[in-house]
């Protein structure tokens, strides 16, 4: 039988500011990757959302990103790849703590915005947080966006890796996720999303824009949290992957 874990960026607000429907996203995700207060999040963000996912019984992974709030994350920013290890080292102290504090407990560890897709691209990078995972709790997994450098070096570096596809996002034929300014970047089409991933999950491939497939193992679907169609669509794929007969299950 099939099996396949649902995540969600979650716990990006920052202070009075609110975003994407945490409450709501946590009854449907199996796991739920927490901003770590540098992109977004805050402490009093990040307890709650881990407290909910205890109660809920979500796995819960920390997050990191740029220290970027004006660009939530999304900007690629020169950083040198030791200045990278020590920012992922920093968020992570901060996601264990907050954890610890709400009663649950850190499992992986999956890269935000511009730094992921830096790290998707280039090596160096990936490697970079890798390391600083490695450094910080080497009992930690690391959820990589498939087919990247990300998995090369996590599982380079001995870190239990867990490859991803995107459910609301397009790839290149590289299999890469297409610029969020070109076209077919977003998928907001419910319907198409939820037929994309059940196609990606039970073939074990990601599919293309253009319908080219590139064979990858699938351990887990994310469905961006940020979006005003988020939980309509997590719903929804979820539905889809229970309808095909596949068991929903953190990976972590």
């Amino acid at each position: 039988m099939l099996s396949v874990d649902l995540n969600s960026d979650l716990g990006e607000g920052f202070g009075a500011y609110s975003c994407g429907d945490d409450e709501a996203m946590l009854g449907i995700v199996t796991s739920a990757n927490v901003a770590c207060g540098l992109h977004a999040g805050d402490p009093e963000i990040m307890a709650k959302a881990f407290t909910v996912a205890r109660e809920r019984g979500v796995a819960i992974g920390a997050h990191p990103g740029f220290p970027d709030l004006w660009g939530f994350g999304r900007r690629r920013i020169p950083f040198s790849t030791g200045e990278i290890e020590r920012l992922v080292a920093y968020q992570l102290g901060a996601a264990q703590a907050l954890a610890a504090y709400a009663g649950h407990r850190i499992s992986y560890v999956k890269p935000h915005g511009a730094l992921g897709n830096i790290a998707c691209e280039e090596r160096p990078v990936a490697d970079a947080i890798a390391r600083a995972v490695k450094a910080v709790d080497p009992s930690l997994a690391l959820l990589a966006t498939a087919l990247t450098a990300q998995v090369a070096a996590g599982e380079a570096a001995g870190l239990t890796t867990y490859q991803e596809i995107f459910a609301d996002r397009g790839y290149t034929d590289e299999g890469l996720l297409i610029a969020r300014s070109k076209p077919g970047a977003m998928i907001t089409d419910h319907e198409e999303a939820a037929a994309r991933v059940i196609e990606m999950v039970t073939e074990g491939v990601i599919v293309t824009a253009t319908g080219k497939r590139l064979p990858t193992p699938v351990r887990s679907i994310c469905v961006h949290g940020d979006s005003s169609h988020a939980v309509t669509m997590a719903r929804h794929v979820r539905k889809a992957l229970e309808r095909a007969g596949i068991t929903l299950a953190a990976f972590a």
